[in-house]
């Protein structure tokens, strides 16, 4: 089976459409599939609900989908950043769900191990455990949260074999397996592209059961959402 197609927007063909749930990795816009972001705009797809931890800045990472109008729902852990997200979430013309940094994580590889629900004691007594399940477990309350599946998966990975084994590099690596293991069907940009069978086995970050079509793309921006400098 051939994972390994000739551009993003190739990967996404037949894939992606209007109401989808779509999982993206990245951190900010450390780690973010920034081709795979921009065929998805360029697709037209819309009505869409994305997890990601944040929706990365104005013009660029999410920000670009905000700026299009495709985005209907994000399910995240930050919004800062984005004066449009802002915007539009004020406006009413955004719906959020707001979640927790560490059960966002959680939530999204209890999808992918097939896990429907877990226990945790984040959010409880908070708006976050509104309307949900709370237990008592050893004398202390939790609250249930539901785990995460998305239609697609959008990740970045430093290297993959033509399988799909993935190597994640420092903190790029961040919600990007997670959110691989989330998704029905994962599409994974990597910076290099190498035989199957030449990679460590022992150092394979995610094995390539998860992940179905790979795009290569050797030379990513990676822009920084804030450069701070001391005084020479």
């Amino acid at each position: 089976m051939n994972k390994v197609f000739g551009s993003a927007r190739e990967a996404l063909e037949g894939i992606v459409a209007d109401g989808q749930t779509i999982a993206v990795g990245g951190f900010g816009l450390c780690g973010i599939p920034e081709t795979l972001i921009t065929a998805l705009r360029d697709s037209g797809v819309k009505n869409l609900t994305c997890i990601s931890n944040n929706a990365g800045v104005d013009g660029a990472g999410l920000g670009l989908l905000l700026t299009t109008r495709q985005i209907r729902k994000m399910i995240a852990s930050y919004v800062g950043e984005n004066k449009e997200f802002a915007r539009q979430y004020l406006a009413g013309e955004l719906e959020l769900e707001f979640t927790p940094q560490g059960t966002l994580a959680e939530k999204l590889r209890a999808g992918g191990a097939g896990i429907p629900a877990f226990f945790t004691p984040t959010g409880v007594g908070t708006i976050v455990s509104d309307g949900k399940e709370i237990r008592e477990f050893d004398g202390k309350e939790y609250v249930m949260e539901r785990s995460l599946v998305a239609d697609v998966a959008l990740v970045h990975a430093h290297t993959a074999d033509r399988s799909g084994n993935l190597i994640f590099r420092k903190t790029a690596r961040n919600f990007n397996p997670n959110a691989a293991m989330a998704g029905k069907i994962t599409v994974v940009e990597v910076e290099n592209l190498v035989d199957t069978g030449s990679l460590d086995p022992d150092s394979i970050h995610l094995p390539g059961i998860y992940v179905h079509r790979i795009v290569h793309n050797p030379n990513p921006s990676k822009p920084i959402e804030q450069r701070t400098t001391r005084p020479a």
